[in-house]
């Protein structure tokens, strides 16, 4: 199993506008098809502006799939269309849980997707 975090740093004062795109625009087609969201965050101490969120995979195959489908997808080139200028920059990484974690992270997903 994989987990990807994405980091998006946004522009000062577009965290608002950002979150309401993503909500009526991105969420449910990301959901829909990438599955195993693990959470969505903004931060509250540290660098402000910044929106994290992390999805789980079952390897990287499945990522490269499940991305593709998205980026395929009409609605979600419309939300990112209406997402893309609120962002200043972006990061992106694929970590692999420790050999004593995997098992909580399959717990974790299961609970969250009921």
């Amino acid at each position: 199993m994989y987990v990807e975090e994405r980091i998006y740093t946004l522009h000062p004062g577009k965290l608002g506008p950002f979150l309401k795109v993503y909500e009526e625009k991105g969420c449910d087609i990301q959901k829909k098809i990438l599955g195993n969201r693990i959470g969505w965050y903004v931060t509250d101490v540290g660098d402000l502006n910044v929106v994290v969120h992390l999805w789980a995979y079952e390897s990287l195959d499945d990522r490269d799939r499940r991305r593709a489908e998205l980026m395929k997808d009409p609605t979600f080139q419309e939300y990112l269309a209406a997402a893309t200028p609120f962002i200043a920059s972006m990061e992106n990484r694929i970590m692999k849980p420790v050999p004593f974690f995997a098992d909580d992270l399959k717990r974790m997903l299961a609970a969250v997707q009921r």
